[in-house]
């Protein structure tokens, strides 16, 4: 294994020719988000490496996974009769998920900002994106968790497919023309996630529980019967 050429004499060569491009047409990022990173990456000294910042988002996310599997180690915590989560907590996750989300949108603007662009950058952001993408689903899925009230596992297995699936075929279309189009849900999700946990310990998980109840019983239906199924969100 370690003498396996990962990549060709003809790919390396292609490092040098190479250039980030992306087309973003949220309007949730382009006229809330980008305007806001613009400002927050002028707090950073110039000698900040962009890839620190990235892997300090990252470390985020998986620092809200673990303190939720702390507290919701099986995911029983939001059900009735079981110890819920504290509010505190819901509160750290959302602020944690918000920075996180900000320090993932100005790495690459500190890198522009720097000169110091690289292919090698790029592939370590959306590498850790990649993980990334498993830990928030789980974690979000603790505000839910599993029980006659909650979400089933097959539901979540589902969730993690689609966000996975988004993932892959974005950079899969970026393989195949050259462009990175951003997908809407990214941002959309990151700041309604920020939100929910915030009002979740506002409200309470039990504020979720019927909606949620319904709407999951009905989406496990559809897939199981097809697209004869007729779905119906309460």
């Amino acid at each position: 294994m370690a003498s396996y050429e990962y990549v060709s004499p003809e790919q390396l060569a292609g490092f040098d020719k190479y250039k980030y491009s992306a087309v973003d047409t949220n309007p949730l990022s382009l006229y809330v988000m980008h305007p806001f990173w613009n400002t927050v990456v002028k707090v950073f000294p110039t000698w900040l490496a962009p890839n620190l910042i990235t892997f300090s988002g990252f470390l985020l996310v998986v620092f809200n996974f673990l303190l939720m599997a702390y507290f919701d180690p099986d995911f029983y915590a939001s059900a009735p009769g079981h110890k819920h989560v504290p509010d505190w907590v819901w509160i750290v996750v959302g602020i944690l998920n918000f920075m996180a989300y900000t320090l993932d949108g100005v790495d690459g603007k500190q890198a522009r900002r720097t000169n110091s662009s690289t292919p090698l950058g790029e592939l370590f952001d959306h590498g850790l994106d990649s993980w990334s993408c498993v830990y928030f689903v789980v974690t979000v899925y603790s505000i839910f968790g599993r029980g006659s009230s909650g979400v089933s596992v097959f539901v979540l297995y589902l969730l993690l497919w689609v966000v996975l699936f988004s993932f892959i075929l974005s950079h899969w279309e970026k393989y195949n023309t050259g462009i990175l189009f951003l997908p809407w849900g990214y941002d959309i999700s990151q700041v309604t996630i920020s939100f929910v946990y915030i009002v979740t310990a506002v409200v309470g998980v039990e504020a979720w529980l019927c909606t949620v109840r319904d709407s999951s019983d009905e989406f496990v239906k559809f897939f199981q019967h097809g697209s004869s199924c007729h779905l119906q969100i309460f």
